[in-house]
């Protein structure tokens, strides 16, 4: 049997790269998929090869840091669906900055997609999910919510934030006897658009080189990679995880 047969999975941001992935990796083993994006044609592109495949998919247009929009992608598929037993907090943007020269605008946005989007989702997710005292939440956090960078400020702080969300919310859920898990996701670099953008100077090729000698592993990971351990998080597989972090990052934090 598939590992996610008869479940129900909402992944945001799935419209490319990690979230792209996820979608297509959790539908290959069983689950529905609800996939939103804020580019809505990006999301139907993800569930239309879902559907090719022959798996079964919808796809919303979604930005993730309105309330209104959640509690709309939450009924809508509860509507289609008539259960939701996942749900993946993956969109979320890559921001530079120091903490003395960085912008308060850019830090509000940071924080807006990258947190303050994760905790509307997790919310909305425990509020549909406790029903059937059943359900797995994971949260795409980062190496950078484990470990500090002199350059990114708000990136560190909004995945640290995500971290420790995680755990308040895996606390309350079992505290409350609700039958719902709660996990973060910390990806090293993964050799996606958002991280590829930083090869696209005349020195992109020594910067990649930089940037897998910080992997001790020898590469970058894929969007595959980080999938693989998405799956494992929603399914039964990890049924005594809850607030943990499973760290997925060719051992960048091991040094």
């Amino acid at each position: 049997m598939a590992r996610l047969q008869h479940k129900v999975a909402l992944v945001t941001g799935a419209g490319s790269g990690l979230g792209w992935a996820q979608a297509l990796t959790l539908a290959e083993q069983g689950a529905r998929v609800i996939a939103t994006d804020i580019q809505g044609e990006q999301a139907e592109r993800a569930a239309e090869r879902i559907r090719r495949q022959g798996g079964q998919a919808i796809a919303l247009t979604h930005n993730v840091t309105s309330e209104p929009e959640w509690a709309a992608v939450i009924e809508q598929a509860l509507g289609t669906y008539g259960q939701l037993d996942v749900v993946v907090n993956n969109a979320g943007i890559a921001a530079g900055g120091n903490a003395e020269e960085g912008s308060l605008e850019d830090w509000r946005r940071v924080m807006d997609v990258n947190l303050d989007a994760v905790f509307i989702g997790t919310q909305h997710a425990i509020r549909a999910m406790k029903p059937r005292r059943t359900g797995s939440i994971v949260n795409i956090s980062s190496i950078m919510g484990l470990v500090g960078t002199a350059g990114s400020a708000a990136y560190n702080a909004s995945k640290g934030g995500v971290r420790l969300l995680t755990k308040s919310a895996a606390l309350h859920c079992a505290k409350s006897g609700y039958g719902i898990r709660v996990n973060s996701v910390h990806p090293g670099f993964i050799d996606t658009p958002m991280i590829q953008r930083l090869f696209a100077g005349p020195n992109g090729d020594a910067a990649r080189a930089q940037l897998i000698g910080l992997h001790p592993i020898g590469r970058l990971g894929t969007a595959q990679d980080i999938a693989h351990g998405v799956l494992f998080l929603a399914s039964d597989e990890s049924a005594f995880m809850t607030g943990s972090e499973l760290v997925i990052d060719g051992g960048y934090t091991a040094q």
